[in-house]
């Protein structure tokens, strides 16, 4: 019997998803396994595996259609012995749901076109384009002229690759004398991505339902410098301890000294965590991910070196497993990397507070009564009123400054 290939949920928190791309047409052989199709969700672009044997016998939503629902059909495979014509024109066994639209203030011939199903097309009129909503937009935005091309999605739909292909190889002279037009306000509109969405859905709600109060400290990261450096010269090949490893280790140790701290609201009641579950937002093409070291304060210096940078590198590839970024007690957000002094950050729901981390730089300290220079790091913390108190932010922030000026302290 045919099999109907469902969209599917990637992460708890995936509600809908944008196919990104599919990695085979139909009438191409499926073993349980194969990649065959690439979904962006609210974390990243994920690749999907098949999970049974068969013929594709149709696709049922084209390559960058957004705002699909999870389980709603996308395609379907014929099994052994099963003709993919009759299958493919087989009734669904769920009926699919229809994206959801996306409002775009652009002229009406450039409006998206919603994808015909495969079956219809051979009694579309003949003058008809077939293109993905994707696709029309960059076309419209980059002047591509649709009629022009030949798609080489299923049924010959034009796709994005299609339009970006047909800017790149437009005439020096049309690029030219389109780069010399100056249109007073001009702009383009580029399409939130289902990352970018969620992103200001949940950091939206944290701001407006978390009471946030900020705790600010300057730490002198002098000797913390010194013992890095000689962790490095003294650590075996392929180690390479970073700052902000450094970080995450005086914050764990901190977590388990002040508990009260490592806490998340859950309305009737407190969450309060055993172990310090450290997420470390990334920065990824398009927004941000949490990948989570867990149990950070029972790794060593080296391991958690090795973990966040294998995590922060798949992160970047969109490689992480669903329960790699899904949890986590706290967050730790660092743009010193980027020369920011400082900066208070927002909370990452439902956890009950973020710790960001400015640049080392050298600023003048008075010590013993006297001018002297020191490198300094500020960090703020951010915390969330109806989980923390002010005392208790206090005291954590005491504890993670008295770990990272004393760095020896954070190996006893």
């Amino acid at each position: 019997m045919a099999i109907d290939i469902l969209m599917p949920a990637l992460s708890p928190t995936m509600e809908t998803g944008t196919l990104a791309k599919w990695n085979v047409a139909v009438g191409d052989a499926v073993r349980s396994g194969d990649v065959i199709a690439e979904i962006e969700t609210d974390k990243a672009t994920m690749e999907v595996e098949a999970v049974d044997d068969g013929i594709l016998a149709s696709i049922m939503v084209a390559e960058g259609s957004e705002g699909i629902a999870v389980g709603t059909p996308i395609g379907r495979l014929a099994e052994n012995g099963e003709s993919p014509d009759d299958v493919a024109a087989a009734p669904a066994s769920t009926a699919p749901v229809a994206p959801e639209p996306v409002a775009v203030p652009v002229e009406e011939s450039t409006q998206p076109t919603p994808a015909p199903a495969p079956a219809a097309l051979s009694s579309a009129p003949a003058n008809r384009i077939f293109a993905s909503p994707l696709a029309r937009r960059i076309a419209a935005d980059r002047g591509v002229d649709l009629a022009s091309l030949s798609g080489s999605g299923p049924h010959s739909r034009i796709l994005r690759r299609d339009v970006e292909a047909a800017a790149e190889t437009a005439p020096a002279a049309v690029r030219s004398a389109v780069d010399q037009v100056v249109v007073p306000g001009a702009s383009t509109l580029e399409p939130n991505s289902q990352m970018r969405r969620i992103i200001a859905s949940r950091l939206q709600e944290s701001k407006q339902t978390a009471p946030h109060f900020y705790l600010t400290v300057d730490c002198e990261i002098d000797a913390l410098l010194a013992a890095r450096r000689l962790m490095n010269d003294q650590a075996p090949e392929g180690v390479k301890i970073s700052v902000n490893d450094l970080v995450i280790r005086a914050a764990a140790m901190a977590l388990i000294k002040v508990p009260k701290a490592n806490a998340s609201w859950e309305g009737e009641n407190t969450r309060l965590f055993t172990h310090a579950d450290i997420a470390m937002a990334v920065a990824v093409n398009g927004g941000l991910v949490t990948p989570v070291i867990w149990a950070a304060e029972k790794k060593g210096l080296a391991e958690i070196a090795s973990v966040s940078r294998d995590l922060a590198t798949r992160a970047r590839n969109g490689k992480l497993a669903p329960d790699e970024f899904t949890g986590g007690s706290f967050t730790i957000s660092n743009l010193g990397m980027y020369g920011v002094r400082e900066f208070a950050a927002v909370i990452n729901p439902p956890q009950g507070a973020i710790l960001a981390v400015g640049a080392g730089e050298q600023r003048p300290v008075v010590k013993d009564g006297q001018l002297a220079v020191a490198t300094v790091m500020t960090v703020t913390l951010s915390a969330d009123h109806r989980v923390v108190d002010g005392a208790v932010g206090a005291e954590w922030l005491q504890a993670f400054k008295g770990y990272f000026e004393a760095p020896v302290t954070m190996l006893l």
